[in-house]
């Protein structure tokens, strides 16, 4: 009893609030930590990628992170004849990577305007997935290494207020 002889309960009211603040800022500072992902989450890309699409073949390939970026690109063809080529540029930023994506005809020529490019946002990252979101909110993307020799690309949209994803490109490795 004599321990708490000393024990005032205003002291201890007065630093409720105080602990309750400081446990808020911690949890809210991890999650924003949580939330802000690095190239590292999209690293397990790397490679050359060869699968199927739209009833001819598509090619992909990543080089490794390097610096603030990571980059990327697609080839998709049918008949023989490429349909489009993609480009893909992960950068790193202060709210975790983006990622850049520019489409191109035959010949080169840009679907999008010339100063102008497709911009996903990342959203979080598990072990060898990542989701991203279009800068409009429209479309998500998740990437996704399923296997040691298997990497997905899956698109996702909005229906009855949820998000449902399909496969919209899967590779295997080619090695």
């Amino acid at each position: 009893m004599n321990r708490f002889r000393n024990f005032r309960f205003g002291t201890l009211r007065d630093s409720i609030p105080f602990a309750i603040l400081i446990a808020l800022y911690l949890v809210v500072n991890q999650a924003a930590q949580a939330q802000t992902g690095s190239l590292a989450d999209v690293s397990f890309m790397e490679g050359r990628w060869k699968g199927t699409f739209n009833g001819g073949p598509i090619d992909a390939a990543w080089a490794a992170p390097q610096g603030d970026n990571l980059a990327g690109f697609m080839r998709m063809m049918k008949d023989n004849k490429v349909t489009m080529y993609e480009l893909l540029i992960f950068e790193q930023t202060e709210k975790g990577p983006i990622v850049l994506v520019k489409h191109f005809k035959p010949g080169l020529i840009a679907s999008e305007e010339k100063d102008v490019s497709d911009r996903y946002s990342f959203i979080e990252a598990k072990k060898n997935q990542a989701l991203f979101e279009k800068s409009d909110g429209s479309i998500r993307i998740i990437y996704e290494k399923r296997s040691d020799n298997q990497l997905v690309i899956q698109r996702g949209n909005q229906k009855d207020g949820k998000w449902v994803f399909a496969d919209l490109f899967v590779f295997d490795r080619v090695r």
